[in-house]
């Protein structure tokens, strides 16, 4: 009979288009998740994946059990938050610091599910850049952050705050679903044949990796807009006004609604870890485990 750890190693294979991918993002052994598939494909007596050189892809009938395991994941996800949400019965403020790009996609759907169970409980989410963040948190004006690495990317180190890892974010150049002629991969070189749409602020590490990656292929390619808000980026590439480098969890919808087009540039690729950073305090730790947890499953959802 199927589980959900089966289901979610299945998901995820085919998310991340191997079982290698799949194991690093589950913090499993490469063997546990063939193990796994091999018993779900053995009960359900088909095969589910088409297991290639270069990345694996379901099968007619995989395809059809993603969509549903997807589904039912995020069902229970969803459940098992709601369930510990209700039972801490969490009251008191919680201060939470992150970026702008984090704000729709992870952050709105866990505060609204958390408030509709603890009617007691007050959150306060601050948008910003990292280093005006990092300090805000020094200060005791915020009571959790979620940013990249704080000590490798900004050079401060929190020992005030326990560290979690949360997630994953990639950086993806995109452009509107609108235009057929957009091209499915380019060099670096053919980074201005649109024009540039940039992400300022959040991601400087990424922008000076661009920067650099344009000089030394003897490019130098000014921006036609800019903005620190991914959302009105968004709503300029879906317009068809040019394309631009985004982060990923901010666009997969787009993505996937075929509203916007993802672009593969050969030799340019930007992957970093989000932390999750909660103040060491004994009164705030029943509401920042529940939130910690509550990201994890909205993210793996």
């Amino acid at each position: 009979m199927m589980n959900l750890y089966q289901l979610q190693s299945f998901v995820t294979v085919i998310a991340e288009g191997s079982m290698t991918g799949a194991a690093d993002k589950l913090f499993l052994t490469q063997p546990a998740i063939s193990q796994q598939i091999r018993n779900l494909e053995e009960d359900l007596g088909v095969d589910l994946l088409v297991r290639g050189v270069r990345q694996i892809k379901p099968t007619l009938q995989g395809e059809v059990l993603y969509e549903y395991s997807k589904k039912m994941l995020q069902l229970g996800a969803q459940a098992e938050v709601a369930v510990k949400a209700m039972g801490a019965e969490l009251k008191g403020h919680l201060r939470v610091g992150t970026l702008n790009s984090m704000g729709v996609q992870l952050m709105s759907p866990i505060v609204s599910r958390l408030l509709k169970y603890n009617p007691q409980l007050n959150v306060k989410i601050e948008y910003g850049k990292g280093d005006d963040l990092i300090r805000l948190f020094k200060k005791g004006m915020l009571d959790v952050l979620i940013l990249p690495d704080v000590e490798t990317q900004f050079g401060i180190e929190l020992a005030e705050a326990e560290k979690l890892f949360l997630l994953k974010e990639e950086m993806w150049l995109v452009g509107t679903g609108k235009d057929v002629e957009i091209p499915k991969q380019i060099s670096i070189s053919e980074y201005g044949k649109y024009p540039v749409i940039l992400f300022s602020g959040e991601y400087p590490d990424f922008n000076s990796k661009l920067e650099k990656a344009l000089l030394d292929a003897g490019y130098n390619v000014a921006p036609t807009f800019e903005s620190t808000n991914v959302g009105t980026l968004k709503r300029v590439i879906e317009s068809g006004l040019g394309w631009g480098f985004l982060p990923s969890l901010s666009i997969k919808k787009q993505v996937k609604m075929g509203r916007l087009t993802q672009v593969h540039v050969k030799g340019m690729s930007y992957e970093t870890e989000f932390y999750y950073y909660s103040r060491k305090d004994p009164a705030l730790k029943s509401i920042t485990d529940v939130f910690y947890q509550a990201l994890l499953q909205q993210e793996r959802g």
